[in-house]
């Protein structure tokens, strides 16, 4: 992925690793990613601009959250809809105010995962605003300063 990566990514994402060292990044030039806090949020940055706030559960603890110890074969849109329910309380937390600060909310699943994402487009040329935004969700959600 590293040839791909424009200048402007690679800049922004050398200031952010600085600015917050608690990013982490799975692939080489690829998205930081960071936890805000011990509620399960994330935090992330897309070499696109993307900031995504999201929650989600693995389907591993939504089948043992609804089983109560005793494996059933159920099916993947049935394990998802129960995900939501478990997951509707820490979002809806932080819903109003992601929504009204210009995040776009959806529901992502898979068969590893279903999880509500925040996203927001930024200019990834203005690192400035970006690290406000990113202060600002670590304060707000991860209640960090």
């Amino acid at each position: 992925m590293t040839e791909s990566v424009s200048p402007a990514w690679q800049q922004l994402r050398s200031s952010l690793m600085q600015t917050f060292p608690q990013f982490n990044e799975l692939e080489s030039g690829g998205p930081l990613i960071m936890d805000l806090g011990p509620d399960g949020w994330l935090l992330e940055v897309k070499p696109d601009g993307a900031v995504v706030c999201q929650y989600g559960l693995a389907m591993d603890e939504v089948m043992a959250l609804m089983s109560d110890g005793t494996p059933e074969d159920l099916g993947t849109d049935e394990v998802a809809k129960q995900a939501k329910y478990f997951l509707q309380p820490a979002v809806s937390k932080f819903r109003p105010l992601l929504v009204q600060s210009g995040f776009a909310e959806e529901t992502e699943i898979n068969d590893e995962f279903v999880a509500v994402t925040f996203t927001r487009l930024m200019d990834i040329q203005n690192s400035a605003k970006v690290e406000d935004l990113l202060r600002w969700c670590c304060r707000q959600i991860g209640g960090q300063a």
